[in-house]
């Protein structure tokens, strides 16, 4: 990306969104995880920081006193999820103010934060003409700043196909796929839910549009211009059109959001005019994947 995204008081704030939020990836809770050895489930493994609603019969008192912060035993029978991002890297979603592409970096950045802080392991799949690039799967809070580059080494550019580009993405087990994007794909996105379910993953789509997408501002005789494709068009911008133009676009999201509660995937609409907090602590808590 051609601008630094990620800067103090975005890691402010997200030390402040991880504050007694934990992702919902436990069995029955949006998420389902693998059991990391085949030891005793009383065999001790880690350590994470506490989190409202932990058992404090699992504190370890000892590492309070050293680093007076509450921490809590882990063990084999702890859950891990492979959490697997897609960002739709088109040039479409680099349109809007601010842009949706920023936007999508810093919600994909809170996301695997909160899902490394919750020792689940990561996987970040960029989305890009009719291929998928994904960067080296990574577990514990210290690997954040592997994401963060990656996040920032971002080209939003050209067109994508979303179907033909997920089903090249190989998996091993059951995980969670969230897919960033403002869906104007070739294609749509049926065959590729379709394949994350097969694959065992629980689906979140995330449709990420900007606030003039949502609610045109402009008015009179304006020249469109198609981001990906360039193709130009002169267009009288009335009342009527507008009209016409919101129908044409809640059919678009109803289809979307009907498709996802048909075949069982989470769906949230989301404008970049929302604050982070409130996508995570309202948006992603209604749909379980933030509890």
């Amino acid at each position: 990306m051609s601008r630094k995204i990620f800067d103090t008081d975005f890691l402010k704030k997200l030390d402040n969104i991880v504050i007694n939020v934990r992702m919902a990836m436990s069995e029955g809770q949006g998420g389902n995880r693998k059991s990391r050895s085949k030891g005793s489930s009383v065999e001790f493994s880690d350590f994470r920081e506490y989190s409202t609603g932990d058992d404090f019969r699992r504190i370890d008192w000892n590492a309070y006193g050293r680093f007076d912060k509450l921490f809590v035993k882990l063990f084999m029978e702890e859950r891990e999820a492979l959490v697997n991002i897609f960002i739709d890297c088109s040039r479409s979603m680099n349109s809007g103010e601010p842009a949706k592409s920023a936007y999508a970096a810093r919600l994909a950045a809170v996301l695997a934060f909160l899902a490394l802080n919750n020792l689940d392991r990561v996987c970040l799949n960029s989305i890009y003409q009719n291929n998928i690039k994904q960067s080296s799967t990574v577990t514990g809070r210290a690997m954040f700043d592997r994401c963060m580059s990656y996040l920032e080494s971002l080209d939003f550019a050209g067109e994508t196909n979303i179907n033909s580009s997920i089903k090249k993405k190989e998996f091993r087990g059951r995980g969670i796929a969230i897919i960033i994007s403002d869906f104007f794909t070739e294609g749509g996105i049926e065959e590729a839910v379709k394949y994350l379910l097969y694959k065992n993953q629980d689906v979140v789509l995330i449709h990420l549009l900007s606030k003039d997408e949502l609610k045109p501002s402009f008015e009179g005789q304006v020249r469109l211009l198609d981001s990906e494709t360039k193709t130009a068009i002169d267009v009288a911008v009335t009342p009527t059109l507008l009209k016409q133009y919101e129908k044409t676009l809640t059919s678009f999201i109803n289809n979307i959001k009907e498709f996802s509660t048909r075949v069982g995937a989470s769906y949230i609409q989301v404008s970049t005019a929302d604050l982070l907090e409130k996508v995570v602590f309202e948006d992603l808590t209604k749909i379980g994947i933030i509890k």
